[in-house]
């Protein structure tokens, strides 16, 4: 049996996706969770100009600070704390095997996935102008807008890294966001990495004049909801009864995956999960206290058919109910 400690090579891969020769000092702060963000992060970040602490560097599986799940909100405690004790540029949380990262600016505030690939998606269209970028469909429509404004070609896919993967195959795309915090890189054998969009990112903040709040500013258009579990009898059966109950009313819908409503001012996307009993809801709109209606709105229809739907043969219904405020997942 061979061993081969291939970091070091791995590290200089990382470090092909931007010039390092224009960075400048930023301070950073990097959850790595006890996962493996713990041995690589410091190795990419070496001789770097960045002031770099790391949060629970120490590999351990039973992670004993927090889960590896860094879009529940509650992991990101430690994190935020730490970028405004160290008056930090950025901070960095990353899931166990650092695929996923997101973002907190400056002044503690998270970051969503649409936002980091909307940034992503920039920097990636000026390498390769014009190029092919794909966005998951539970995206802000923020990223298909600024590939578009930027002269990129813009396609939107299902959600999950197989589906992504393959369109990737298909068309050549340089890059491909997710909103649950996946990016990947046709460069990178079109497998996602957190690290990668974390240094090109802190790339594009080197370039800038401004705070990280001050990049994301423009981007900043919708409001989301996050994605919200309700846990229902039959969710396929309740997708389908929406379905019909949406087209009745005339409205726009997409099957692309799940169900997708769009009335053009805010829309929501709806898809069952394939592991668990529960159906995911997505909404985006204008404002906050829009999405907050519309939520509500899409809650009381989901209700209203999944009675109904389970009446129709899908077997013993149950009211649903959210499980949690706006719960995120990053699941399928």
């Amino acid at each position: 049996m061979a061993h081969l400690d291939l970091l070091d090579e791995y590290a200089t891969h990382v470090r092909s996706f931007v010039d390092v020769d224009r960075l400048r000092s930023l301070s950073v702060v990097a959850d790595t969770a006890n996962g493996m963000g713990g041995l690589v992060v410091p190795k990419v970040f070496d001789g770097l100009p960045f002031r770099l602490r790391v949060l629970f560097p120490e590999l351990d599986g039973n992670f004993p600070n927090h889960p590896a799940d860094p879009i529940q909100p509650e992991n990101l405690e430690a994190l935020k704390s730490a970028v405004l004790e160290d008056d930090a540029d950025v901070g960095l949380a990353f899931d166990g095997d650092a695929d996923r990262v997101f973002l907190v600016d400056e002044r503690s505030q998270p970051v969503s996935g649409s936002l980091t690939t909307a940034l992503v998606a920039a920097a990636m269209l000026e390498r390769h102008p014009g190029a092919t970028i794909l966005y998951n469909l539970i995206c802000s429509k923020v990223v298909p807008e600024t590939i578009e404004s930027l002269g990129g070609k813009a396609v939107r896919t299902r959600v999950g890294h197989s589906f992504i993967k393959q369109v990737m195959a298909e068309t050549g795309a340089v890059f491909g966001g997710e909103h649950s915090g996946h990016y990947y890189f046709r460069e990178n054998y079109r497998a996602d990495s957190g690290i990668i969009a974390s240094l090109i990112v802190l790339d594009l903040l080197s370039r800038s004049a401004g705070s990280l709040s001050e990049l994301l500013a423009p981007y900043r258009r919708y409001a989301d909801s996050g994605e919200i579990n309700t846990e229902i009898a039959d969710p396929p059966a309740t997708v389908e009864a929406l379905a019909r109950l949406m087209a009745a009313r005339g409205a726009s819908i997409d099957r692309l995956d799940g169900l997708t409503v769009d009335y053009g001012d805010w829309w929501f996307n709806v898809r069952p999960s394939n592991t668990e009993p529960l159906l995911r809801l997505n909404v985006e709109a204008a404002t906050a206290d829009e999405c907050q209606q519309h939520v509500a709105e899409v809650l009381d229809l989901v209700a209203e058919v999944s009675g109904a739907s389970a009446g129709a043969g899908a077997g013993p219904g149950t009211r649903p109910g959210a499980v949690g405020d706006a719960t995120r997942s990053a699941g399928a």
